[in-house]
């Protein structure tokens, strides 16, 4: 254990991070999430690290790319299982996989429930499937276009559009094209919560093809997914955050994103989520902070306390996803202050301490990103007594754990050969 611990900026906030009670049996709900969308896609939630700290010095570019590699990596080992569409492991796949997970029997069961008349093998085997679904499309379209038709009817064509969507590419494209989009949006706004989750819900599954993103957008659905991220029920707010992230693989739509209000509810997500909303939102708030503009958002947010508290969680990969985040926000001089301010630093430091192996390449990555600007962090961490476990990292750790290690010190004896800093000057 470190000998010297620095008292300065204790975060003395009590943020509530236990999960939330699992949502009650909606109706609305015939899937049993086991894991996050945030597993799968973290490795392209890391691209553009480096585009917002264009003008750092060339350490802190190569840290940007260090850090895309952990992402992979870390995305590879993720305990992924599953999730509502019954294909995120395909979520936006640009190259199709043939080892790809196929749906399960009792998802091609809930086609049958619905009265197509089609059987588990047709739905897998025949190539007149998609066909064949033409006219209950076209029926769901209609109930949800018809101004009289009563709420229980089009809550009941959304569940049906929403199961049709979770299962194949060629589904989802087929209802894209048909015209539902338009038709799901309103419902997002529904007073109902058993509708507003099924349009959600719906909709995130639709937008895993790559050609449904930009009618979803174009449709305006960004603003009512918001609306639904603060009013839904906990598998709403969570279904919208998981329509958001896909949204945003769109590069142009992260800053109408963040335009529309989306940081606030996503922070208070990470605060009051369930471990796996909690993931949703610190997947989603990474891949929206790629824009400067949204790391400033955020920050206003007061996301740094929540992430900061995050990093001590065990197990599960919270605290690797938290320090990915602290690691983005930390490219401008308002995220370096803020996590600085909420204890960044010695929770960093305890995590390269005493956290797994994993978790000490990812805080050794955040620090880097706060100290490579900042003689003032620099005086900082030697104060939180970080040089023992750095040196012990750069002896014991992986190679890249090493290298990045070794680098930090090197930043900490030029801090030491300069005279140091007082922690009351200089600039974040």
């Amino acid at each position: 254990m470190r000998t010297v611990r620095c008292n300065l900026y204790k975060d003395d906030r009590n943020f509530s991070l236990d999960d939330a009670p699992a949502a009650g049996n909606s109706a609305a709900v015939s899937e049993n999430l086991t894991d996050s969308v945030v597993d799968f896609k973290l490795r392209e939630l890391a691209v553009g690290i480096g585009s917002s700290a264009a003008a750092s010095k060339s350490a802190s570019t190569e840290d940007a790319t260090d850090l895309l590699d952990l992402s992979r990596d870390f995305s590879e080992c993720s305990s992924f299982n599953s999730d509502i569409s019954g294909e995120l492991q395909r979520l936006a796949s640009i190259i199709p996989r043939s080892d790809a997970p196929q749906s399960s029997p009792s998802d091609l069961d809930d086609l049958e429930v619905l009265g197509l008349g089609l059987s588990s093998s047709e739905i897998v085997e025949s190539a007149s499937a998609v066909e064949s679904l033409e006219p209950a499309v076209r029926a769901c379209v209609e109930r949800l276009e018809s101004v009289a038709a009563p709420v229980e009817a089009k809550r009941a064509a959304a569940v049906k559009l929403r199961l049709m969507a979770k299962h194949r590419s060629d589904f989802r494209a087929l209802i894209g094209a048909s015209g539902a989009i338009p038709t799901l949006i309103p419902l997002l706004r529904s007073t109902d919560p058993a509708t507003q989750e099924n349009a959600v819900t719906a909709l995130l599954n639709l937008s895993l093809e790559e050609t449904n993103k930009v009618p979803i957008t174009a449709a305006g659905a960004i603003k009512p997914l918001v609306y639904a991220l603060r009013t839904g029920t906990s598998v709403a707010k969570q279904n919208a955050a998981c329509a958001l992230l896909s949204l945003a693989m769109v590069e142009e739509n992260r800053t109408t994103i963040g335009a529309c209000g989306a940081i606030p509810p996503l922070v208070s997500l990470l605060l009051h989520g369930s471990s796996r909303g909690k993931k949703d939102a610190l997947t989603t708030l990474y891949k929206l902070c790629s824009a400067r503009q949204n790391k400033e958002r955020a920050v206003r947010a007061g996301v740094a306390g929540p992430l900061v508290g995050l990093v001590g969680e065990r197990g599960g990969g919270t605290a690797e996803k938290a320090m990915v985040v602290l690691g983005s926000l930390a490219a401008i001089p308002e995220g370096r202050a803020a996590v600085v301010e909420a204890g960044g630093i010695p929770a960093l430091v305890e995590a390269i301490e005493d956290g797994p192996g994993r978790g000490k390449e990812f805080a050794v990555l955040a620090l880097l990103q706060l100290c490579a600007e900042s003689a003032r962090n620099r005086a900082l961490l030697v104060r939180e007594g970080a040089i023992p476990p750095l040196v012990a990292l750069s002896q014991s750790g992986s190679a890249r754990a090493k290298h990045k290690a070794e680098t930090l010190l090197g930043y900490l004896r030029e801090q030491r050969q300069d005279g140091g800093a007082t922690p009351g000057g200089g600039r974040y």
